[in-house]
Parts: structure tokens; sequence; C-alpha cells
């Protein structure tokens, strides 16, 4: 089940919020908790076993370092964090990576690991992460340890943001498991904010990536310089308007429950670094590298060798993190490349040049490492890496003009709806005419969607095989 769909909308999220604000207080994260279960478990009930095999992992451990803690054992409590660690990313690698390290053996020759062919479980990429920073932030100090087993249980399957994200720590929902406020200008909030995130999935993401569709399958030989670029733009604002548009409609579901859930974008396209992109660019995974491994790995307080030794095993994890295929090992350590040399030479160039130099450097650079992250095959990716570099079928192909006029408006829209152009506009409006228009551009935006979703054909969220 995902939130772009007649089925959640219509459904699924109206019986759970009746549920919700039927029941007593005290019985909410019960509700919370079963509704997220079936939601989970509407398309692969199988892997609800993983789900429960994730609480009581870490609900566990949780006590016991807090027991190890009070006793004084803090050699005890690190070993339950690690123990907590290692099995979460035992999940994480067996279901993630294990095939694909099989193959990857299997094709240098090396059988002793057979492949399993398991399906991915939705999200695990996710509510592994999340489930890990319980134990961490609990033998940090920075969280209570949480003796409610249904209390935890709903963090970890807390569906708005369970399959993709925003990455949700556990001292950040901490105090709001227990208490959260509910009203009905929060409520209207997360309906306003969802609704913008289903409008930016449906009406601009999935249109964008019919075209990108339409190069990514265009033969290495007939990719033209032009049509390259037009295609990997096409990718990277659908991708932003598909991860941006989920992560909207999970902040907003969680207001619509009380929650409040950190932002996990900020016009990323608008950076004028490799550097700031991850800034701004998946904030809540960006911050969750941060905090668990580059700063306990010594941060930036080290001498340079040991920086890029940091920075090289955050990016590396990075890469792979998002999936398990070669492609995305070489596209973290290409940012791991830019990093490097954007700390060790370029920022103080960047920092005195024109904006629009940065602006233009680090779209080329963004660009650049999203047709490596999108394009899996080696072969094909080498073809159309040489196609942006103008060693293609030449400047531009016979249909490239064809596409470009029929996608021309969506394009125009994703381009400005990647920048802050329509909420500086909508600002300057006088407050009166604001109040007037907005619940007709909500109503509309809904409308709009929803027929989409009634005769377009499934497109799920793109960041759900991650």
């Amino acid at each position: 089940m995902v939130f772009s769909s007649t089925l959640f909308l219509f459904l699924y999220l109206v019986i759970t919020l009746a549920l919700y604000y039927i029941v007593p207080l005290k019985l909410r994260n019960l509700v919370l908790l079963v509704v997220s279960l079936i939601f989970y478990g509407w398309g692969e009930p199988v892997y609800i076993v993983i789900m429960f095999a994730s609480i009581a992992i870490d609900y566990t451990h949780g006590m016991l370092v807090t027991r190890c803690k009070n006793k004084g054992n803090l050699r005890g409590a690190k070993g339950a964090v690690v123990s907590s660690v290692i099995c979460n990313l035992a999940l994480l690698f067996f279901f993630k990576y294990w095939d694909f390290i099989a193959a990857s053996l299997s094709a240098v020759g090396l059988n002793f690991m057979p492949q399993l062919g398991l399906e991915l479980p939705i999200g695990i990429s996710f509510y592994t992460f999340q489930t890990m920073s319980y134990t961490i932030d609990v033998y940090r100090g920075d969280a209570r340890e949480q003796r409610n087993i249904v209390t935890f249980g709903t963090f970890v399957t807390l569906f708005p943001q369970l399959i993709a994200g925003p990455i949700v720590r556990y001292k950040d929902l901490d105090d709001q498991l227990v208490e959260r406020t509910c009203n009905v200008e929060k409520f209207a909030q997360g309906v306003q904010r969802f609704v913008l995130g289903l409008a930016k999935k449906v009406l601009l993401a999935d249109n964008l990536s019919q075209l990108w569709k339409i190069y990514q399958a265009t033969p290495g030989d007939e990719l033209s310089f032009l049509g390259a670029w037009l295609g990997i733009i096409a990718f990277a604002l659908h991708l932003y308007f598909d991860f941006s548009g989920y992560s909207d409609m999970a902040i907003g579901l969680g207001k619509m429950l009380g929650f409040e859930f950190l932002e996990n974008f900020n016009y990323p396209y608008l950076s004028k670094s490799a550097t700031e992109f991850w800034r701004r660019w998946h904030i809540s995974l960006g911050n969750w590298f941060r905090d668990y491994l580059y700063i306990p790995l010594g941060g930036n307080r080290v001498g340079t060798p040991r920086l890029l030794f940091n920075l090289l095993v955050v990016w590396a994890a990075t890469g792979i993190w998002h999936g398990a295929s070669w492609n995305f090992l070489i596209w973290g350590l290409y940012y791991f490349f830019w990093l490097a040399v954007e700390r060790l030479v370029l920022k103080k160039y960047l920092d005195k040049a024109p904006g629009w130099v940065g602006h233009i450097y680090g779209l080329l650079v963004i660009l650049v490492g999203w047709a490596i992250f999108a394009v899996e095959d080696f072969s094909a990716m080498g073809d159309y890496l040489r196609a942006m570099f103008g060693m293609g079928a030449g400047l531009v192909d016979s249909h490239f003009l064809y596409y470009l006029k029929s996608f021309a408006l969506v394009l125009i829209l994703g381009i400005l709806g990647a920048t802050p152009l329509a909420k500086t506009v909508w600002h300057k409006l006088p407050g009166k005419a604001r109040r007037v228009i907005f619940p007709v551009l909500m109503l509309l935006a809904l409308i709009l969607s929803t027929a989409y979703l009634v005769d377009g054909t499934y497109n799920t969220f793109i960041y759900f095989r991650f």
C-alpha cells in the first residue's frame, strides 16, 4: 500500500483517522501500532515477522543498556549497543546485500555463497536505521529507556514514515510518543502538507518519470548530447518531487496524528557545491550518518589523512545504503571525491566566486552524479556519460525537439517548483487573497491528483527500492 493510491486515501486513511480520534488518548499508540502493521503487511505480510524481530531486539537491548548503566557497568552497556547494532545490520545485510555479494563473488568464480532470491522487504533501509538509533540514544543519555513495548512498537512501525522516511531518530520522538498535541489547526496543516506532497508525486514526479524512461531506454549509439542532458534533468526533477513529495506526505500525516517530524529537503538544486547539496538533500539521512558514524569516527577534528578516511567510510556507506549494486557504491565514492576536493582545495575559490559560478558547478556535479545513480548497468552508464560529455550520437537526436515540446510544461513547472519562487510570490499576496485562493488550490490539487490516480497506472515511490 502506498500513499498515492485510492485505497490508501479513501479507505485506509479514513478508517485510521476515525479510529485514532474515537479511542481514548491512552489507546492511541495501540491503534497506531495495529494500523501500522496492517499498512506494512498489506503487500507482503510475511515480512511483519522482521518488524516484530526489530521491535524485540531493540526493546530488550534498550532495557539492557539502562540496566548496565544503572549498575555502573559501562562495558556491559557498550556491549549491548554493539549487540543491537550487529543484530540490526545483520538483518539488513541478509535481505539487502546477501544476493548482491553472492552474485559478485560468483562472477569471479567463487560460488560458496548461494543466491537466495529473497524479495527486499520494503523500507528495511529506513526502519533498521531508526531502530538502531534507539539503543545508541539511550546509551548516550539523549533519550529515556522505553519500558512500554506498545509505545516502542509504535515508534518502530509508525506508518507515515515507515517505508521511505524521513529517518526519524528515537530522541526526536521520545516525548511525542508519550504526549503530543492534536488540534484542528495542526490537523489542517497536516492535510495541506499531505495534499502538496501528493500533487508533487502524482502531477510532477510521475509525469517527469515518463520522459526519463524514454531516454533511459534509448540505445547508447542513438543517445545525443542534448537528449542525454534532457533525460538526466527529467530524472533529477522526478527523483526530487517523488522523494520530497513522499516526505511532505509523511510530515503531513504526522501532523494529522499529532507528531512533528523534521524536514527532509531544503531546495537542494540551489546548492553551490556538493557539500551544500548534502546539507539540503535527504537531510535526515545526512544527520544520521553524521551523528552515528562520522562524529564517532572523529569527524573533522582530526588530521587530514584521518579526515579523508572518515569521509571515505561515510560516503561508501551512504552509497551502498541506497542499493545493493556497484553503481550506488561508485556514486557514494564520487561524492567522497568531490567533498574531499572541496574541503581541501575548491571551497576557498567557490566562496570568492560569483554565485552563478557555484550554481553551475553544483548542478553539473549533481546531474553527473544522478547519471551514475540512475543507470545500474555499467555499459549503459558508460554510454550515457559519454553522451553527456559530447561523445554520443551528435548534438541532438531526431526526437529531441518533440520530447522537449511534449514535456515542456511539466519541465517548466518542475524547475520552478524546485526553487522557492512560488513560496516567495505567495507570501507577497495580501492575506485576504491567500485565505480565499488557498483552499481552492488545495481542492484543485486533490481533485487532479485523484483523477490521475484513477486513470493512471501504478507507479510506486522510487525510494522504496532503497
